[in-house]
C-alpha cells in the first residue's frame, strides 16, 4: 500500500532509505537542515568494507582511549568534559567492550556490510549511474610486528566468515604500487572490499530522486515532532508543518536530540572525522589503511583522500589543526615520498559520525512510536551500510520479512 513517508536526514542513510522506499512505490519527502553538500557522507574514505566487521567497542579500546585522552593527536580522542550524555554513553561503551559482544557482532556486521557493498553495484547497474566503484580491495599497512600479528588474526577471522583476505608481502604490495615507496614491515590484503568517490554517488542519487518525484527539502530544520497515542502526527520545521503516514529518523549525530522529543533514550555521540586531499600524484593506487595511525587513504577520481581520526567532542564542525597535522604526519611516515602541503591541510574538512555505545547501528522501530523507523548510529560504517540500511528500512515499513536478522540493531536494546 502506497504511503506518505517523511525522512528526517539527507545523508547517505536518509537518501538510501528514500531510494528504496520510492522504488517500493511510496511518496517520499526528505528534510535536511543543511545544503546537503558536506558532512560525513561527503568527506568519508569511500570504503565499501566488509573487512570492518569488528565493532568499535572491542576489548581494550576503552583502556586505550583513556590513555589517548591527553593526546589531541591520537586516533581516538574523547575530549574530557562533564556531560551527562557522554557519561552515560561512556559507561555503556565500556560495558560493551567484551569478547562476547565482538563475537556476536562479527557475523551480523559482515552480513550487512556485504549486503551494502553489493547494493551499490546493483544500484549502479540498474540506474545507469557513473560514480566510481572500484573492486581493488584494501591494504592494511603495518609498521610494527605487533600490529602485523594483530592484523593477521583479523585475516583469519575474515576468512572464517567467508571473506577473501590474505597476508601479503611488502614486495608484492610495492609491486602493485611501484610509484609509492613504502616504509612498512608487512601488510594484509582484503580483496573483498571495494571503494568509491562519495560525492559522485551522493550527487547522482540526489538527481535521480528529484527526477523520480521524491521531494527534497534542504536547509530546513526540524524543530518539533507531534505525538499522539504512540504515533507521530506531524513534523514542525522552521518553515511549515508537515504530515505523513510513516516517519524515518536518519538525522545522524542530531538524531538523539530529536528522539528526546519522543521520549526515546538513544545513546549517541558525534564522532568527528577529518579529511585532507591532494591532487598531486601520489602513486597510491590501492585503498590503504595505515594500521598504527588509523588513517585511511583512498585513490578517488582526480585526487587522493586521506581520512581518519575519531574525535568525540560534541556536535561541532571546528577544525582541530593538531588532528589534521596528525593525518599528514601519518601519511608521510608510511609514504616517505608523499608530502601534504600547508594549503592542503588548511583546506581540511570534517564530518560527524553518529556513534552508538556498542558500535552497532540503530535500525528498527521502537515500541514507543509505532509509525517511526530509526536509522542511525553507524559510526565509521555509515558509507558502507547506507544502501543495506535503506533496504532494511523499506522492508520494515512494508511489513515484509527483512533480508537479515536485525535483533542486534534494535533501537530499544539495553546496554
Amino acid at each position: 500500500m502506497k504511503k506518505e513517508i517523511i525522512i528526517i536526514g539527507g545523508g547517505i542513510i536518509g537518501l538510501s532509505c528514500a531510494y528504496f522506499l520510492h522504488k517500493s512505490g511510496h511518496q517520499v519527502t526528505v528534510i535536511d537542515q543543511s545544503k546537503m553538500d558536506g558532512g560525513a557522507s561527503y568527506i568519508n574514505a569511500g570504503y565499501l568494507a566488509p573487512s570492518h566487521m569488528i565493532p568499535l567497542s572491542a576489548p581494550g579500546v576503552m583502556k586505550q582511549g583513556i590513555k589517548w585522552m591527553l593526546d589531541s593527536k591520537s586516533p581516538l580522542y574523547i575530549k574530557p568534559r562533564f556531560n551527562a550524555d557522554l557519561i552515560k554513553w561512556s559507561w555503556a561503551f565500556n560495558k560493551s567492550c567484551t569478547s562476547k559482544h565482538v563475537q556476536r557482532a562479527i557475523p551480523v556486521m559482515r552480513e550487512i556490510a556485504v549486503m551494502g557493498r553489493d547494493l551499490y553495484d546493483q544500484i549502479k547497474q540498474e540506474e545507469g549511474f557513473d560514480f566510481q566503484l572500484e573492486k581493488k580491495g584494501l591494504f592494511m599497512l603495518c609498521q610494527t610486528e605487533q600490529t602485523l600479528h594483530h592484523e593477521l588474526e583479523l585475516v583469519e577471522t575474515a576468512q572464517k566468515e567467508g571473506l577473501v583476505a590474505r597476508s601479503i608481502s611488502v614486495a608484492e604490495v610495492q609491486k602493485m604500487m611501484p610509484d609509492a615507496p613504502l616504509d612498512i614491515v608487512g601488510a594484509t590484503y582484503f580483496e573483498c572490499d571495494h571503494h568509491t568517490t562519495p560525492g559522485e554517488f551522493m550527487n547522482e542519487l540526489k538527481t535521480y530522486l528529484v527526477n523520480a518525484g521524491v521531494v527534497i527539502r534542504q536547509e530546513e530544520k526540524v524543530l518539533d515532532l507531534g505525538v499522539e497515542k504512540g504515533n507521530i502526527t506531524f513534523v514542525k520545521t522552521d518553515k511549515e508543518q508537515l504530515k505523513a503516514d510513516e516517519y524515518v529518523l536518519a538525522a545522524g549525530s542530531w538524531t538523539s536530540m530529536l528522539s528526546r522529543k519522543l521520549n526515546l533514550n538513544l545513546l549517541l555521540q558525534a564522532g568527528k572525522g577529518y579529511r585532507v586531499e591532494t591532487t598531486t600524484p601520489t602513486g597510491i593506487t590501492y585503498p590503504s589503511i595505515l594500521a598504527e595511525a588509523k588513517i585511511a587513504i583512498t585513490p578517488m577520481n582526480g585526487f587522493t583522500r586521506f581520512a581518519g581520526t575519531m574525535e568525540i567532542a560534541g556536535i561541532n564542525h571546528r577544525i582541530n589543526a593538531q588532528r589534521v597535522d596528525a593525518i599528514a604526519e601519518g601519511v608521510e611516515r608510511y609514504f616517505p615520498d608523499v608530502t601534504v602541503t600547508k594549503a592542503e591541510k588548511e583546506a581540511a574538512a570534517s564530518g560527524l559520525r553518529p556513534v552508538s555505545p556498542d558500535g552497532m547501528p540503530y535500525i528498527g522501530k521502537s515500541k514507543k512510536c509505532e509509525n517511526l523507523t530509526i536509522a542511525t548510529g553507524h559510526a565509521m560504517m555509515g558509507w558502507s551500510l547506507g544502501p543495506s540500511t535503506g533496504k532494511l528500512v523499506q522492508e520494515l515499513i512494508d511489513g515484509v520479512t527483512p533480508s537479515m536478522d536485525m535483533a542486534l540493531f534494535h533501537p530499544d536494546r539495553r546496554f
